[in-house]
C-alpha cells in the first residue's frame, strides 16, 4: 500500500521518499571490492539487553521479549530515528555470538523487506549515511552463513541507499547529520563493486565541510563535545577505507584530524570521559580513546583554551571550564546558560559535574538542563546568565553573554584560571569573576566567586534593582552538582561537607563563611537510562548587598585513594536503571 499522506506532504520528506524509491530502480553491486572492517565501538551490555527484548532508545524502555525490534511501536521520532539509524548493531557485536548474529540477521533482513523501497521514517540522509556504515562495517556478521538470494538482496538494498545519498546528501543538516550522510555515501563509493564514482564527490564534500565547520583550533560552531568526537570519528573512518583502498585521503580531512585531536583531548577528563556541557555526554564508553588511538596524533594543547574551555589539570585532577560565550544562532537550539561552569574528577571518579542534557527523558527536563541552575557555577536571581529566544527562535539562545574575559596563569603553589561574563550586567548591573586555583599535586582547588557593578551605568543598573526588592538584596546560588557516585555529608556545624568517593578517596569542601551552606537534591541527565539519577549539590546562598560581593570557597583532598581495584577496574553499569 503507497503513503498518500507521506506523498502529498511538501518539502524534504516527500523529496527523501522520492529520491528513495528512484533509486530501488537503478543498478545493484553483486558485492564487496574488498572484506569491510567493523569499527563501531558498542556496549557488551546493551546487547544482551537488545538480545533478552529490552527495547531501551531515546531514554524509553519497551519490553516485548517476544517481538522482532520491527514490531514494536516507537514512543516518539527519536525513538523511531534511533532504530533505524542501526548503530544498534554496534551493540550486537560487542557480543558477537551465534545468538546475537541471527537476531542481526533477522532484523536486518525484515528491514529490507519492510522499508527498503523507500518506506518508513528512516529515509533521511543522516540516517541512511548511519545505517549503511553499519551494514557495511559489520558485514561479515550479517552475511555470515546466508544464501545467495539472500546475500542479493542486501546488496540490492545497500546500493539502494547509495544511490539515495548520492542525490541527497546535500539535504541534511549542516553539521554531524551531513558528515554522517558523506561518510555513508563514501564507504559505500569505494567498498561496493561498480560504486567508485560515487566516492570521490563524497570525499571532495567531506574536505568541503573540514574547511567549513571546522575552524582553526579544532572546535565546531554548537561547542558539543560530544558531537565533536562524533565528527571526529567519523573523519578517522573516512580515512581509514580511503588509506585500506590504496587512495591518498584529502589534505582537508588530514588536517582537520589534527585540529581536533589536541581539541579533545584537552576536552577529556581524567576517567577517560568527555566534559558534559552544551548537550553533550560523556561519550560512549571507550568511543574517545579508540578515536584518538585511531588518528595516531600525539599532539595536546598545553592548558588552556580549546573550542572555548579551558582545562587545568594536576596530579589526578582535571578541571575543565566552559571559558567563552555560548553558541549563538543556529548552533545554539541545544546550547546552555553554562558559562563559567566547571566540572572536576579525580583519577576515574567525576566529583563536580553538571546535570547534563535532559533531552531523551523529554522537553521539560531537556529545557530544565539548560539553565544555569542545572552547571556549577552562580545562579543570580534565580535568572539564568543566558535566556531563550520566542517565536520561532524559542529553541535559540538569544540573550547571552558576549563578553567574557579570561586569563590562565601560573599561581605561586599551582595554576590559575580568571574570567568573568556579563551576562546580568543588562538585567542588574553586576559581573561574574570567577576564579580558581589548582594546587600543582592536584589536591586541592580554591574558588573565588565575585558580583561586580563595575562602571557607573552599571552601578545605577543595581540600584534600581536594589529598590525593586526593597534593599533586601539581590539573591544569589553557588552551585557544585555532585555525581551521583559522591557520598555528601554536612558536617554537624554546617561549616564543611565531606565528599566520599568509590575509589576511597575523601575531599572536603570548606568555605569563607560569607553564604549559607547547604546541601541539597539534585539530578544527574545521562543518556542510556530510563529516568535522571538522583544525586546531592553542595549550595552556597547569599545576597549582593553592595556593589562588590565576594564568596570563597575551597575543595581539598583528604585522603588518598588506597591502592585498591575499585579504581583500576571498570564498573558494572546496568544501562537500565
Amino acid at each position: 500500500m503507497t503513503e498518500p499522506l507521506a506523498l502529498m506532504a511538501p518539502g524534504p520528506k516527500w523529496r527523501d521518499r522520492f529520491a528513495a524509491r528512484s533509486a530501488a530502480r537503478k543498478p545493484a553491486a553483486s558485492g564487496f571490492v574488498s572484506q569491510p572492517e567493523p569499527r563501531g565501538v558498542g556496549l557488551f551490555a546493551r546487547g544482551r539487553q537488545l538480545m533478552a527484548g529490552n527495547y531501551l532508545f531515546a531514554g524509553h524502555l519497551i519490553e516485548a521479549p517476544d517481538h522482532s525490534l520491527w514490531e514494536i511501536t516507537p514512543t516518539d521520532a527519536n525513538y523511531a530515528a534511533e532504530i533505524h539509524g542501526f548503530a544498534w548493531l554496534d551493540d550486537l557485536a560487542a557480543v558477537n555470538d551465534a545468538g546475537t548474529r541471527a537476531k542481526a540477521q533477522a532484523w536486518a533482513w525484515e528491514w529490507i523487506a519492510k522499508h527498503c523501497r523507500g518506506s518508513g521514517p528512516g529515509w533521511t540522509p543522516d540516517l541512511t549515511g548511519r545505517r549503511v556504515l553499519r551494514w557495511i562495517t559489520h558485514a561479515l556478521m550479517l552475511l555470515r552463513g546466508q544464501e545467495k538470494p539472500a546475500a542479493e538482496q542486501f546488496y540490492r538494498c545497500l546500493s539502494t541507499q547509495a544511490h539515495f545519498l548520492a542525490k541527497r546528501w546535500p539535504a541534511a543538516s549542516p553539521g554531524l547529520p551531513r558528515f554522517e550522510a558523506l561518510t555513508g555515501l563514501l564507504y559505500a563509493g569505494l567498498l561496493l563493486q561498480g560504486m567508485e564514482s560515487l566516492a570521490w564527490p563524497a570525499a571532495d564534500a567531506l574536505a568541503r565541510e573540514c574547511n567549513t565547520l571546522i575552524d582553526k583550533d579544532g572546535g565546531i560552531p554548537t561547542r558539543n563535545p560530544e558531537e565533536l568526537l562524533e565528527v571526529f570519528t567519523l573523519l578517522t573512518w573516512a580515512v581509514a577505507i580511503l588509506t585500506e583502498t590504496g587512495h591518498t585521503p584529502p589534505d582537508s580531512l588530514v588536517a582537520a584530524i589534527d585540529r581536533i585531536t589536541p581539541t579533545l583531548r584537552t576536552l577529556r577528563h581524567s576517567d577517560g570521559g568527555l566534559a558534559r556541557f552544551h548537550g553533550g555526554g560523556r561519550g560512549v564508553e571507550g568511543r574517545l580513546d579508540a578515536a584518538l588511538a585511531a588518528a595516531n596524533v600525539k599532539t595536546r594543547h598545553s592548558d588552556g583554551l580549546s573550542m572555548g574551555y579551558a582545562r587545568l589539570s594536576s596530579g589526578r585532577t582535571s578541571i575543565i571550564v566552559d571559558a567563552s560565550p555560548p553558541p549563538s544562532g543556529r548552533a545554539s537550539i541545544s546550547a546552555h546558560a553554562s558559562t563559567l561552569a566547571f566540572e572536576l574528577t579525580s583519577g576515574r571518579r567525576p566529583l563536580v559535574v553538571n546535570c547534563g542534557s535532559g533531552a531523551s527523558f523529554g522537553p521539560e527536563w531537556r529545557q530544565a538542563g539548560r539553565a544555569t541552575p542545572s552547571h556549577s557555577t552562580l545562579c543570580l536571581a534565580g535568572l539564568s546568565s543566558a535566556r531563550l529566544g520566542s517565536g520561532g527562535k524559542s529553541d535559540w539562545l538569544t540573550d547571552a553573554p558576549r563578553n567574557v574575559p579570561i586569563h590562565i596563569s601560573q599561581a605561586p603553589d599551582g595554576l590559575r584560571f580568571e574570567g568573568g561574563h556579563d551576562g546580568w550586567l543588562a538585567s542588574h548591573g553586576l559581573t561574574h569573576a570567577r576564579t580558581l586555583d589548582l594546587t600543582f599535586d592536584g589536591r586541592g582547588l580554591a574558588g573565588e566567586d565575585l558580583l561586580l557593578a563595575l562602571e557607573d551605568p552599571d552601578k545605577e543598573r543595581f540600584d534600581r534593582a536594589m529598590t525593586a526588592v526593597n534593599l533586601q538584596g539581590i539573591g544569589f546560588d553557588i552551585r557544585f552538582h555532585l555525581h551521583p557516585e559522591v557520598d555528601a555529608n554536612l558536617d554537624m556545624r554546617g561549616a564543611a561537607i565531606g565528599l566520599a568517593l568509590k575509589s576511597g578517596e575523601l575531599w572536603v569542601f570548606h568555605h569563607d563563611g560569607h553564604a549559607k551552606l547547604s546541601l541539597e537534591p539534585s539530578v544527574y541527565l545521562e543518556k542510556g537510562r530510563l529516568r535522571p539519577r538522583a544525586t546531592k549539590q553542595v549550595v552556597l546562598s547569599g545576597r549582593a548587598m553592595d556593589y562588590a560581593t565576594r564568596i570563597r570557597w575551597s575543595l581539598s583532598k583528604a585522603r588518598d585513594t588506597p591502592l585498591s581495584i575499585r579504581d583500576v577496574t571498570p564498573d558494572d553499569r546496568d544501562l537500565t536503571i
